[in-house]
């Protein structure tokens, strides 16, 4: 639903009759987790049960999982609840809640870590599911090159709409969009007794920071948003604008594939790379790899080096093998590793939220003008990117309004974003502080990676400890840019290739 503007509205009373008081938030009972890296981490783990609608509080629940891995300060020194999301939107966030080890000076270890499964999200219950195996081998060509190919996937991104209406109530699709895990963060943080939390959000977690902060602006006490969503493109330009992206840095990775020759055989040039790359997608359309890799599957394991510098190796080997040796076997350990092959829930919530924040263009032929036109600088991802944003064209819930994000109201928040990040391009970063003006950026000038701080960048990470230790922020600069700059880590380097 949209954000709801409450007016004040004076109503006579019975002189003796007393306001009514607010329900009592609902309780988490906490006890031992079951995800081995909870476990390790010493977390706990429970449910808290929360309106399905909102507007209906005393209406039907559904179940929120929450883990919790607990200050290690003494209370003197106790700074809060440190609340956390991973982004998606559909991605477990339970994990999540071990991050604050990897902060380094132990300014982590004065909080309280809480990692939660957004509706409809894995562990809470219940769990969206459309058609599992919609991931699965044998997919349509992405490239519509026919228009008898176009309709295969249009009917395709249908049909997936109308499992999911068959498959799920239809007042949890009604209840899905960003504004609905709001209502839950709130609800998260009445439960735990906190008048503020501190928020960590990766990739669209910035998303639910800006509309927390601006919703919420007085239960905000820190905040950091890493790799940040632009407000302004929710969500049909957004997944444009990525196309562009995700095919640049694609390229990067194949111009170091190329100064790794030595090692990978794949070519001394990133042209002469691409051009390899180029002849295995127009073999894979004729006759898929062992049966299983067609051009579809190869797209998306190597769309993974334009997310993360952190695997440029295990690609690069991947591809090696793939191209020289025949090996299709790793690729497709891969595809199912990454991909959604077998469990649908995260796509299925991806959908959910992105489709009802905001009406998507209804017109077929504005999604094909777009898309081709996109093509033309995006050759790579346009038409995979379209095609997982089809459904919406058919989505079974009604759609809202985004909030107008503003962040006047919040005075303390630490954003980073390496300036080439693909999933969210680094305009999102400019635009989002330039609507926080209590908001500092860092940059990390020629990075490609997304999301995945604090990763061993001491300019970074040190920034993010002083942060949580002691609120203090670097000094905001004037303009529309980076207050401070980060030198991204060093590019990976593959070990020598074994001697013949």
């Amino acid at each position: 639903m949209a954000a709801a503007t409450l007016a004040s509205v004076a109503v006579a009373a019975p002189a003796a009759q007393a306001a009514p008081a607010p329900p009592a938030p609902a309780t988490i009972t906490w006890g031992p987790c079951d995800n081995p890296i909870l476990v390790t981490a010493g977390a706990e783990c429970g449910y808290l049960s929360v309106p399905l609608d909102y507007r209906k509080p005393a209406g039907e629940k559904i179940q929120l999982a929450v883990s919790r891995v607990k200050h290690k300060t003494a209370e003197a020194q106790y700074q809060g609840v440190m609340l956390t999301n991973p982004g998606g939107p559909g991605g477990s966030g339970l994990t999540l809640a071990t991050r604050g080890t990897r902060v380094p000076n132990h300014a982590g270890d004065a909080y309280d870590w809480i990692g939660f499964d957004p509706r409809g999200v894995g562990s809470s219950k219940p769990a969206l599911s459309c058609e599992p195996n919609y991931m699965d081998y044998n997919r349509p060509n992405y490239l519509p090159i026919t228009p008898k190919l176009e309709n295969v996937w249009r009917e395709r991104a249908r049909g997936y709409a109308e499992a999911c209406a068959k498959n799920n109530s239809r007042a949890l699709l009604e209840n899905m969009k960003t504004t609905d895990t709001i209502q839950d963060m709130e609800s998260l943080r009445a439960s735990l007794g906190q008048e503020k939390i501190n928020f960590y959000g990766f990739s669209y977690g910035t998303y639910l920071g800006q509309v927390y902060g601006t919703l919420y602006p007085q239960h905000v006490r820190r905040m950091i948003l890493d790799s940040t969503v632009d407000p302004r493109n929710v969500w049909y330009q957004a997944n444009l604008n990525q196309d562009v992206a995700f095919d640049q840095n694609v390229n990067i990775w194949f111009g170091w594939v190329a100064t790794h020759d030595d090692v990978y055989h794949l070519g001394k040039t990133q042209a002469a790379v691409k051009r390899v790359f180029n002849e295995q997608l127009l073999k894979l359309s004729f006759q898929p790899a062992g049966g299983f890799i067609g051009p579809d599957e190869l797209l998306d394991v190597i769309q993974q080096a334009g997310y993360y510098q952190l695997r440029w190796l295990t690609l690069g080997d991947a591809l090696s093998k793939f191209v020289n040796k025949g090996d299709w076997q790793t690729m497709k350990g891969l595809y199912e590793s990454f991909g959604g092959r077998g469990d649908d829930n995260g796509y299925a919530v991806y959908l959910a939220v992105q489709c009802t924040d905001v009406q998507w263009p209804q017109s077929w032929n504005q999604w094909r003008v777009d898309n081709w036109r996109t093509f033309t600088k995006a050759p790579y991802y346009t038409w995979q990117n379209a095609w997982y944003n089809a459904p919406c064209v058919n989505w079974p819930a009604k759609p809202g309004k985004p909030v107008k994000v503003d962040g006047h109201g919040v005075s303390n928040v630490l954003m980073i974003d390496e300036t080439l990040d693909a999933a969210t391009p680094f305009e999102g970063s400019l635009e989002v502080r330039s609507r926080f003006p209590g908001a500092v950026l860092i940059a990390e000038p020629g990075g490609t990676s997304h999301a995945i701080t604090p990763r061993g960048n001491a300019c970074v990470d040190n920034k993010i400890a002083d942060y949580l230790a002691t609120g203090a922020l670097p000094a905001r600069k004037p303009g529309r840019g980076a207050d401070v700059e980060c030198a991204p880590l060093p590019l990976p380097v593959p070990p020598p290739a074994p001697a013949a």
